[in-house]
């Protein structure tokens, strides 16, 4: 698993989230959600403006755990499942004899 130490370089430093927000600008609840580990990506030119702002490398922020195996996302707008339009010939019936 990836551990994300954004708060503790920015203990390290002294400074604020916001300080961060308006130096890389990035917003608050962007980096929020880096800051608590539940984003899912990160752009590299957003870490380079990190690291660039707190003078430090991406190993710094960024953390490698052995841990669980994470479970598989689920799709977020996964395709409806389409019926084939494809129909196959229907063939008469022979000797069907059904009372009326």
């Amino acid at each position: 698993m990836i551990i994300v130490n954004l708060d503790v370089v920015l203990a390290q430093r002294k400074m604020r989230l916001n300080d961060l927000a308006d130096g890389v600008e990035i917003t608050p609840q962007n980096l929020s959600i880096l800051k608590t580990g539940k984003a899912r990506a990160i752009r590299f030119s957003t870490l380079e403006a990190i690291c660039k702002h707190l003078d430090c490398q991406p190993g710094d922020i960024l953390e490698y755990r052995p841990g669980p195996k994470a479970k598989p996302q689920p799709e977020t707008n996964p395709e409806p499942k389409r019926a084939s339009t494809r129909r196959e010939p229907v063939q008469p019936a022979e000797n069907m004899d059904f009372p009326l």
